[in-house]
């Protein structure tokens, strides 16, 4: 199993992670078919790093980075968290792990239970894994609210009584409360108007010099990815099509599908035209019956006939750079 982590012990090595969802239909509910939402993804994560995870909707990622944490049951292939496979936990030994793994879900907005106070929200964690004393609990909230930027005074209001952005800081504050080693942050700033984005970026960037933290960004975002990942990851239906530095991604893509995704990324200063826009043809194939071959094969356009029957394989074209192209380094962006 190739590393493509420049770390000697990740924190995370996932290998040859497939999840597929059945179909059932027929009078007799038979199985017809499945979902393959991920199809074979490895991807190792050092500690202290951040990886970038980005691809269209509907790639898979999503579904990979909450079966990293057991909240999605692989269909087959092996989790290592800190060398130990998690897979063989028993429920009471996932719980036990839930301290070290967390989760920043999407939606600010549907993830926080609106009974509930913020004050309660935050210090559920604790209070599942073992904090009885409510004071204890209590201090704790608030120590993570000043951390994430709230007061200490709406700490007894409830969701609906504050902005997206504050409602994702309340988000980040419930992650944090058992002190992780590794968080997931699906879509954290999706949801959010341009300006709080960057301010729960960089609030994210701070938490993680101060706590050690450990980050699986999965994002469809190439810009906001650019700027917070050591590495990045791209994903299209259901596999990792390419991995490397961020810098060394973003400044020169080895494969086809990168290429037209970063071609596609918006330019703040309207003066400037990009050159070699890339335009994709047809849809992304159905993750159903994806494409023999290489999954990109009928939408790429330097597309030959080995591309439909050989699958090309993840392999280092350059150092620490990895893709998944029969021509990878041997296309390139038009001028």
């Amino acid at each position: 199993m190739p590393d493509h982590s420049p770390h000697e012990t990740p924190l995370i090595d996932a290998r040859n992670i497939v999840k597929h969802y059945p179909i059932w239909g027929g009078v007799l509910m038979k199985q017809t078919g499945s979902v393959k939402a991920v199809d074979g993804v490895s991807l190792t994560i050092g500690e202290g790093e951040t990886v970038g995870l980005v691809g269209e909707s509907g790639c898979g990622k999503t579904t990979f980075g909450r079966a990293i944490l057991r909240l999605e049951e692989p269909t087959s292939g092996e989790i290592f968290f800190q060398g130990k496979s998690i897979l063989e936990y028993s429920r009471n030994e996932m719980q036990a792990l839930r301290r070290e793994m967390q989760i920043i879900f999407q939606d600010p907005f549907s993830s926080l239970n609106p009974r509930k106070t913020v004050g309660q929200i935050i210090g559920e964690p604790l209070l599942v894994h073992g904090v009885k004393s409510r004071q204890e609990r209590d201090q704790r909230v608030l120590e993570l609210m000043e951390v994430v930027g709230l007061r200490k005074e709406q700490m007894r209001r409830y969701p609906h009584q504050f902005s997206g952005g504050q409602r994702q800081r309340i988000g980040v504050a419930r992650a944090l409360a058992l002190k992780p080693k590794l968080v997931v942050c699906d879509e954290a700033v999706s949801a959010l108007d341009v300006s709080i984005r960057a301010q729960v970026i960089n609030l994210l960037r701070d938490l993680q010099q101060d706590f050690g933290l450990t980050y699986l960004f999965i994002s469809h975002d190439l810009s906001v990815v650019e700027h917070v990942s050591d590495r990045v990851a791209v994903m299209y239906l259901g596999k990792i099509v390419e991995i490397a530095p961020s810098q060394d991604l973003y400044l020169d893509p080895l494969h086809p599908y990168t290429q037209a995704l970063l071609s596609a990324v918006p330019i703040p200063d309207p003066s400037l035209q990009r050159t070699g826009r890339i335009i994709l043809k047809g849809d992304v194939p159905s993750p159903i019956d994806p494409p023999s071959g290489c999954r990109f094969h009928p939408r790429c356009r330097y597309a030959e006939g080995i591309c439909s029957e050989v699958e090309p394989q993840l392999r280092e074209v350059r150092s620490a750079h990895w893709a998944a192209c029969h021509f990878a380094g041997q296309v390139g962006v038009p001028e």
